[in-house]
């Protein structure tokens, strides 16, 4: 063996041995003595005390401490090893690469890179290791053992490490530091991806489209766009989701919980972007100008709704019945006309409606509010029909016009008394 490694270890006293063989003819020493068995692995040893070490492996004791650094060890001598990673003593050399180490165990690892050596082999899936740890670890994989034990929570895993790991959730330790912003994070993969904001990095590559990511999250999200993949579910009604996001957003309309909240006004909102655009009202910034009326608008989407009054364009098209809408969102409201399907319903008297503002009004019907103002005469009104309706009166304006005998009205009331006069001369 390269360097007089000797991998293969006897599970009873420790010992090492360079074949298997050697091993095999060692173990035979310990017929007839009394061994200490791991109740949790059944692991086998000579003495108690080999036992009593061994079992920090289960409960994650560490009794050791590391008095420059604070790091914890199970065991004495791995804590030893460790100082000379503080005091720079480096005696094992490489003699490949003239590479030094300040322990045996890390010189051999490193050995194995110029070597190429795996000499560990599973049986199950002829998977091959370098070091014998990491073929004890795998098994695992195939048994579906977790001797480790989170005495917190009861969780169980498979490797040390990865309990160690998990601790940090209940311990709140977070040992790896962003050198740019000192953000911690308790474990490296975190880290790796958050330096990734600093140094523009987009190594995650999206196989479809070519498209890059900084974070394996991101990737995974965008990827539903190709497979059409929607795991997240309304619980209301049968709608599917691809993105978290939008899922926690839609399901805010069912429980009316609304987060953020205007410091001017107290009106809420579902989305901070809600509240962004809304708060161009208080400060009467309107930076989008159409060229033909020269309105302002506060919002790029609201000038190219509003072009559409210009151009006459209706680019959504009812399958149905063949009605053109400028706007999606009407179309979709259309739609339900057809379908009779009404998704909003009202807590109080169950009526249901096709869309969510016509149930927001109907709601000031219980609440009795009013928040649509004359600038006239200060009456109040709970919707925007009955104010325009109002307004007319202060106007004069007759913008209602009976289709029978072109006859102008101010009020949707008026001109249903008028038509019925028509209705009754049709009768005599």
């Amino acid at each position: 063996m390269h360097n007089g490694e000797k991998p293969m270890k006897c599970a009873v006293c420790g010992q090492m041995f360079t074949s298997s063989e050697d091993l095999k003819m060692h173990k035979s020493l310990h017929i007839g003595e009394t061994l200490f068995t791991c109740e949790i692995c059944d692991k086998m040893f000579n003495q108690k005390c080999n036992l009593k070490v061994h079992m920090r492996i289960h409960n994650g004791e560490k009794p050791f401490k590391c008095e420059v650094c604070g790091k914890m060890f199970s065991q004495s001598g791995n804590l030893k090893k460790h100082i000379l990673g503080h005091t720079g003593i480096k005696t094992f050399k490489c003699e490949a690469c003239n590479k030094m180490f300040s322990n045996n165990c890390s010189l051999n690892k490193h050995v194995k890179i110029h070597t190429g050596e795996k000499p560990f082999k599973c049986e199950l899936c002829d998977k091959i290791f370098g070091q014998k740890i990491e073929l004890k670890g795998h098994m695992r994989v195939h048994t579906g053992e977790k001797p480790f034990k989170c005495e917190v929570c009861n969780k169980v895993f498979s490797q040390s490490g990865h309990m160690q790991m998990h601790r940090r959730i209940h311990t709140g330790d977070k040992p790896y530091k962003c050198e740019a912003c000192n953000k911690l994070f308790n474990q490296r993969g975190p880290l790796i991806e958050h330096m990734r904001i600093h140094t523009g990095e987009e190594p995650l590559q999206c196989p479809v489209c070519e498209k890059s990511f900084s974070r394996s999250d991101q990737r995974k999200t965008h990827m539903r766009i190709h497979t059409g993949e929607k795991p997240f579910k309304c619980e209301v009604f049968d709608v599917m989701f691809g993105q978290s996001a939008d899922h926690k957003v839609h399901m805010m309309k069912h429980t009316g919980d609304k987060p953020f909240k205007c410091e001017v006004c107290e009106k809420f909102f579902i989305q901070i972007t809600g509240l962004k655009r809304h708060m161009k009202i208080h400060t009467g910034n309107k930076i989008f100008k159409c060229e033909v009326c020269d309105k302002l608008f506060r919002r790029a989407d609201s000038l190219k709704r509003h072009m559409k009054i210009h151009t006459g364009e209706k680019p959504f098209k009812c399958q149905v019945c063949d009605k053109r809408f400028s706007w999606g969102g009407s179309l979709k409201g259309h739609m339900m006309w057809h379908t009779g399907e009404k998704p909003f319903k009202c807590e109080l008297c169950n009526k249901t409606f096709i869309q969510q503002r016509h149930l927001k009004t109907h709601m000031r019907g219980h609440t009795g509010e009013k928040p649509l103002k004359c600038d006239v005469c200060d009456k109040k009104f709970n919707q925007r029909g009955h104010l325009l309706e109002h307004m007319s009166i202060h106007t004069g304006e007759k913008p209602l016009k009976c289709e029978v005998c072109n006859e102008m009205f101010r009020q949707s009331k008026e001109l249903n008394i008028h038509l019925l006069m028509h209705t009754r001369k049709k009768t005599i």
